[in-house]
């Protein structure tokens, strides 16, 4: 019987973490997003593009399953953000049926250029704490990590070129670069 009451415990006690996690990282999420106004692009399209600047080229059709939204909805837009000069779309190199989107170099810089503003937006929230409570913070960030599956050292979503990338099962690249050159 005590077992039981030491895992009923225990899972109150995950539940109650889960909680403040959750409120944290939504009120983090909402604080450092302010900032990506300044990209001029809208938070769906933003959010596309990132998963091809760091995740490399892939097609419509897993560029929308990454997303979590339909095949059509992605088309629309992945043509407005060729519209804006931020992806190109060509032919896939091993299916002459599948067309591929990448982001140009304009695109990435959009992308670098509003993480470096998220950053800076978070390490200015972090600006106040004592160094013991930022080394805390720090911690837990590797812990969340590991508890994700992801080694502490893949950094972000926004991670970049050296880092493990949160999308990189998606890349259709057939130039066996991982898709972030270009």
């Amino acid at each position: 019987m005590a077992k039981e009451s030491v895992s009923s415990k225990e899972a109150a006690d995950r539940r109650e973490v889960a909680e403040g996690l959750h409120a944290a990282a939504i009120h983090v999420l909402r604080r450092v997003r302010r900032v990506d106004g300044e990209t001029g692009l809208t938070a769906a399209r933003l959010s596309a593009l990132s998963v091809l600047v760091f995740g490399g080229p892939t097609t419509v059709g897993r560029l929308a399953r990454a997303e979590q939204v339909s095949a059509p909805t992605m088309s629309r837009l992945v043509d407005a953000l060729e519209r804006e000069g931020l992806v190109t779309r060509e032919a896939h190199a091993r299916d002459g049926r599948s067309v591929l989107v990448r982001a140009t170099a304009h695109g990435r810089a959009i992308l670098e250029q509003g993480r470096e503003r998220r950053l800076a937006e978070l390490a200015g929230l972090l600006a106040g704490l004592e160094p013991g409570d930022l080394a805390t913070v720090a911690s837990a960030a590797a812990i969340v990590e590991r508890a994700l599956g992801r080694p502490p050292s893949a950094g972000s979503a926004y991670a970049g070129d050296t880092a493990e990338r949160r999308w990189s099962g998606l890349s259709d690249d057939s130039s066996g670069s991982g898709g972030t050159s270009g």
